[in-house]
Order: structure tokens, then C-alpha cells, then sequence
């Protein structure tokens, strides 16, 4: 591979430049070489040689500057010297995701004495069950951190070392070498009204009895990927808290946040009811882990284009897969919400701090109805649907594009998923200008009665984005109208407003 003397003799600040744009684009060496090695695997970097490039050891030969180059949808002369460096390209930290918080001024008003006092009175006053606050606590810390849970990471991989596919009877395996048995029992959906007045069915799935005996419905028989997380949820308790920290009822369906049909409805903030809800959340994850080991799935999304088919060749759930993406995607801004019905969100993660389409506690009056998992919950579609659409968040427009798909889970109730990512930071990284191309955007919906096509300036600048994050949906989002979508109706940024005052 020979390197030309006018390139060496322009490269002084290759190094530099190559390895600001993959820090900014939150891609490891490893990322980077896996993706040139997709573009072109006879000019591809090595890790180890794309380390001398950044170090300015090594200078790339044409051939591989061009393959590096398509990785930023760079021109390749942007490498060289003659291409000043901009003053921005340095990596911006960021906010670390989720919704964004307060300032706890007087502080003597936050002290520890007074919260206890005064957080149990919110509770019962508000109608929010102490479960439903420790959800709220433990989905902040989630966000807070940006789904990064590496101790549970490590721990599943112990246990499956890394493997993606796993098999029931290789979870099964697991489970017998941790002292758990399995066996069968026959339960049918039944129906049930929720916290929020919704009608629908409800199935048992799994459940244990200590010491050491978890009992399967049959039905899983017929939804293997679900049989699959129920038996990781339990290793998964097994592995992290021993025989005390099993649960003892998993289910689907229409019931409380927890899926544990036990849970009190009380206002009181029982701090054991927390601890076990805590152990709930790291299994869950651990599942995940386990059934999604990180690496593996990352360089299978990063071959898949993100795309959400990736579930069947992971051998897991489109939720598990989905889940998994907001964590292992070198990309942080993501979100994702599991929806069963109107008004009833079962999971969400704002890593990016993106608002609610409604409350998981309780029912709004006026939620905005173009989000796509509205739409997508009352005209269900097959497949999959991309979405371009610009809501206000903190009195500025930002861009998001989501991917949603309807499925209909083992009790038989609709669900939509919706995994998304907000792309303002991703053109702000590419040194745009997020803010002016998502006003220009959000203008354009409004003069238009609240969608309208992309114009071709600001559908290749997405273009480019989509092709750099490797993911293929925002491409399919790009090529039907944006939409414009609020927090709430009262807010509608629509002329005509969508909103009915009363």
C-alpha cells in the first residue's frame, strides 16, 4: 500500500482530524474499522494501524484516506492541510440525557428530613402510588447514566459468554447450573381493567416458587423470544441477588408498572418495595444483556443498518432487540417507548430527554395525536414506519426520527415500539447548525397546515447524518413529509391549532 509524497506532505493534521470526528461521533477505533472494513475491505485500517494514523505515525494511503472519508461523508481533501480545521471540532460532553432537572434552592428545603417528610404527602396527595414513584427514581438514574450498567453487562457475560442467538434449551442450561428447575403449567389471558380505566387482557407468563422451581406457561411454547426473556429475567435474579431476590410473577399485558400482579397500590414509599423494584430493573436488564450481549449485537446492528428485523437473526423480541439498541449504539441521544393502548406507556427511556406523549400514571386531556406511536396504536400498519418529526423542547425545535412497528403480545393486546434518536446533537457535531435547520423546518410544517415535504437542502444534510450514525430508517423518514408534534395539545404549534379549547 503506498502513500503518495503530496499527501504526506499534507498530513500533518490528518491524524488529529480523523481521530476528533470519530470521538465526536462516539465511535471507538474498533467502530471505525469495522465500518471501513464494510466500505472496502481490501483498503481498510487495522485498529492498530488506525492508531498510528491518529498519532501521526502512520499516513493512510489513498485508497484507505477515501474509505475513511466515506465513513464522515467527507471529501478527503478535508484531511489535508489546506482544509483548516474547525474551531468546533473538538467533542462536546453534553448533557447526560434524560428529562432536564431543577435547581434544589433554598437548599435547606431539599435536605434529606424534609424530603421525607414532604415526598410521602406529594404522594398521597397526587394519587401516585409509592411503586409508581420508585419508578420514577429508578427510570432517572437509567437516563441519568445513559443506559450504562457495566458490572450487569460483565455479569451476563459470564454467564454466556458473550454468545448472540441463545437457544431456550441453552437458557435452560443455564438455569439447571445455577440450581433452578423448570416446569410447566397451563394459564389463559383474562381480562382486566388497569390503573387507568383501560380494558384489556392479561397473561401470566412465568412464575417462581422458592426454593428453586420456575413454572412456564405453555403458551410461551407458541412466542419462543418471550420464553426466552422470562427464563433470562430469572437467571437474571439468580446471578445478581440469589434465591431472595427471584420475582415471583412475570406477566404481559395490562397491569401495573411492574408487571407484579402483588404490588400494593398504596401512596405509602414502602423502602423494601423500592429495593425489590430495583432488583426488577437490573434483571430486566441483565436479560437483555444476556440475550443481546453487547459487542456481538452492536457489529450485527452496525451490519443490519439499525434496522429493527435485527430481532429475528438476534433470535430475541423486537422490544428486547429495541431496548438493547438505545445501549449499545455508540450514538446516545436515543429513545424509546413500549405503548399498549392510549395513555399507557409500559417502558420508556429518554436519554435524551425528549418529553412525554403522555403519562404512564395517569391520563391527559389533550395529547398531541401526530406522534407515531399515537398514530401507529389506533391504525395499527404492518411492518415498520419511519418518522421525521420537530417538536419545541425548552422553547427551541429540535428534530427527531423515530422507527415504529405494531406487534401483538402472547395475552393479545396491540402494542406499539418506537425506538428513536434525537438529530439535533448529530448535526451540530457535523459542524451544521441544528437549531437554524430545525426553525427553517418547523416554519415550513407550520405554513403547511403542520407536515410538509423536506426540502432537498436540508434532505441531504439528513441524508449525510443518516448515513454517518449507520442508521437506514432515517433515510425511509426522510423521503415522506415531516411532521410537526407537541408535548401536549394546549401547546399545539399548528396553524390551525389541533387542540379543541373547551
Amino acid at each position: 500500500m503506498t502513500v503518495s509524497k503530496s499527501l504526506i506532505r499534507q498530513s500533518h493534521f490528518l491524524g488529529t482530524k480523523v481521530r476528533n470526528l470519530r470521538k465526536r461521533n462516539h465511535l471507538t477505533m474498533e467502530d471505525l474499522s469495522t465500518r471501513c472494513v464494510r466500505i472496502n475491505p481490501e483498503c481498510a485500517p487495522s485498529v492498530s494501524y488506525l492508531s498510528m494514523i491518529e498519532r501521526g505515525k502512520r499516513v493512510p494511503s489513498v485508497d484507505m484516506l477515501e474509505v475513511i472519508a466515506e465513513v464522515f461523508q467527507k471529501q478527503p481533501s478535508w484531511f489535508l492541510d489546506n482544509e483548516p480545521e474547525p474551531d468546533d471540532i473538538t467533542p462536546l460532553k453534553g448533557n447526560r440525557g434524560g428529562i432536564s432537572g431543577m435547581a434544589l434552592e433554598p437548599s435547606f428545603l431539599f435536605s434529606n428530613d424534609i424530603l421525607q417528610i414532604a415526598i410521602p404527602e406529594m404522594l398521597s396527595q397526587t394519587g401516585i402510588t409509592g411503586r409508581q414513584f420508585a419508578h420514577l427514581l429508578i427510570r432517572a438514574h437509567q437516563e441519568s447514566l445513559q443506559n450504562h450498567f457495566p458490572d450487569l453487562e460483565r455479569a451476563a457475560e459470564e454467564i454466556g459468554h458473550k454468545r448472540l442467538n441463545l437457544s431456550v434449551d441453552d437458557l435452560i442450561d443455564f438455569a439447571s447450573q445455577l440450581g433452578l428447575s423448570v416446569q410447566w403449567v397451563s394459564r389463559t389471558p383474562k381480562d382486566v381493567v388497569d390503573e387507568l380505566g383501560i380494558n384489556a387482557k392479561q397473561l401470566v407468563t412465568s412464575f417462581f416458587e422458592p426454593p428453586s422451581t420456575i413454572y412456564l406457561n405453555e403458551i410461551l411454547k407458541a412466542y419462543p423470544t418471550r420464553l426466552k426473556y422470562d427464563l433470562a429475567v430469572y437467571i437474571g435474579h439468580r446471578v445478581l441477588h440469589s434465591a431472595e431476590g427471584l420475582k415471583s410473577v412475570l406477566s404481559v399485558g395490562h397491569n401495573n408498572n411492574w408487571e407484579d400482579l402483588g404490588a400494593s397500590n398504596s401512596s405509602a414509599l414502602n423502602s423494601q418495595d423500592i429495593l425489590m423494584a430495583w432488583r426488577d430493573f437490573e434483571s430486566s436488564f441483565f436479560a437483555g444483556a444476556l440475550l443481546c450481549p453487547k459487542v456481538p449485537f452492536r457489529q450485527l446492528l452496525d451490519r443490519c443498518g439499525y434496522e429493527i428485523d435485527a430481532h429475528q437473526r438476534a433470535g430475541v423480541s423486537p422490544s428486547v432487540a429495541m431496548r438493547r439498541m438505545t445501549v449499545v449504539s455508540p450514538y446516545p441521544h436515543w429513545h424509546y417507548f413500549d405503548a399498549y393502548g392510549p395513555g399507557k406507556l409500559k417502558a420508556v427511556y429518554r436519554g435524551n430527554g425528549i418529553p412525554l406523549p403522555w403519562g404512564n400514571m395517569r391520563m391527559v386531556n389533550d395529547p398531541c395525536q401526530h406522534w407515531a406511536v399515537f398514530r401507529r396504536l389506533s391504525e395499527p400498519q404492518l411492518g415498520t414506519s419511519a418518522q421525521i418529526s420537530i417538536l419545541d423542547v425548552g422553547g427551541d425545535p429540535r428534530i427527531y426520527c423515530c422507527e415504529s412497528i405494531n406487534m401483538t403480545d402472547p395475552a393479545g393486546n396491540n402494542r406499539v415500539l418506537c425506538a428513536g434518536i434525537d438529530l439535533n446533537p448529530a448535526i451540530d457535531a457535523q459542524g451544521g447548525q441544528a437549531l437554524d435547520i430545525a426553525q427553517e423546518l418547523k416554519a415550513l410544517c407550520v405554513q403547511q397546515g403542520g407536515s410538509a415535504a423536506i426540502p432537498s437542502s436540508i434532505r441531504s444534510n439528513l441524508r449525510t447524518i443518516a448515513k454517518i450514525l449507520n442508521i437506514n430508517w432515517i433515510e425511509r423518514g426522510i423521503e415522506s413529509d415531516a411532521r410537526l408534534i407537541c408535548e401536549r395539545g394546549a401547546t399545539c404549534p399548528r396553524v390551525p391549532c389541533c387542540h379543541k379549547k373547551s
